[in-house]
């Protein structure tokens, strides 16, 4: 399995370097749009809706807005250079408001299940509520990496994925390394504290290195530090909040189109939950 789950990184990994540059953002914005339709789907079977009807409705309720908000994005744009407009992100309105939702529903999560593991995992909601929520934290998540991709730049973009990866990558090795307490053993009984200050030491780690990198002045750089370790935080708790949902429905993984890794929402269910979170606080250092 851990074979199996370094292969599909070494293949995923340059693809998605390759993107985050190459790529134009308008592209990227379509690319990243498809990975969040295909992370629907699953979602869709891990609530229990299982009508093909019921499916295409609910990602056809994702599309419009996507849709919508990718060619607004552009038209600011585009605007932008006609009119010199010396940032684009001031015109763009109420949408980056929108931003506070996800943030305050993450927030939410955090501390429920912190506080109630077992009460949240006795939840029951009714397939609409949870459609919602699916719906909440998958539109916020395209969104915001596409605006951060779109009015930042690559760099920054790669910055907030590498966070996430050596996060990821830390708290499992430090997990299996040093791990004996369990960080919420009713919910995933693998992941442990010690893996948790692992991957919050890496987040540390990467915003000193951001930090040399660029010969940020100290206030920005603690700034950037504080980020990183909020997101990593946020994104270890969003992996958390996809493991309640996958127990509540007896699965161990929702799906299987990546050996080793499960499905899409397997491999980005901590992106899910920290970029919504990062780019509130990219907003806040540099608004």
């Amino acid at each position: 399995m851990l074979l199996q789950r370094i292969i599909t990184a070494l293949i995923l990994v340059p693809l998605v370097v390759l993107a985050v540059f190459q790529l134009h953002p308008q592209y990227f914005s379509l690319l990243i749009g498809l990975v969040t339709l295909l992370a629907a789907w699953e979602w869709t079977n891990l609530i229990g809706i299982n009508s093909s009807l019921k499916r295409a409705l609910f990602l056809g309720s994702l599309i419009l807005p996507m849709f919508w908000v990718h060619f607004w994005t552009q038209f600011l744009e585009l605007t932008a250079q006609v009119l010199d407009w010396p940032d684009v992100r001031n015109y763009s309105g109420a949408l980056e408001w929108l931003v506070v939702a996800p943030v305050l529903f993450w927030i939410l999560v955090m501390i429920l299940i912190r506080n109630t593991p077992q009460g949240i995992l006795k939840l029951e909601m009714k397939i609409c509520y949870k459609a919602l929520i699916g719906w909440l934290v998958l539109f916020a998540a395209w969104m915001f990496l596409s605006r951060l991709r779109a009015f930042y730049d690559a760099e920054l973009t790669l910055y907030f994925l590498i966070l996430i990866w050596a996060a990821d990558i830390t708290a499992y090795f430090a997990g299996k390394k040093f791990g004996k307490t369990q960080l919420a053993p009713e919910i995933s009984p693998g992941k442990t504290v010690q893996g948790m200050y692992g991957a919050l030491i890496a987040g540390g780690v990467c915003a000193v290195v951001l930090s040399l990198i660029y010969d940020f002045p100290w206030m920005v750089a603690s700034d950037f530090a504080i980020l990183s370790l909020l997101t990593v935080l946020v994104s270890i708790y969003g992996d958390l909040f996809f493991s309640v949902v996958k127990r509540q429905r007896g699965v161990k993984d929702t799906g299987s189109i990546l050996p080793g890794h499960g499905g899409i929402l397997d491999r980005i269910d901590s992106l899910i939950a920290a970029i919504p979170f990062f780019y509130a606080g990219i907003i806040l250092i540099h608004p």
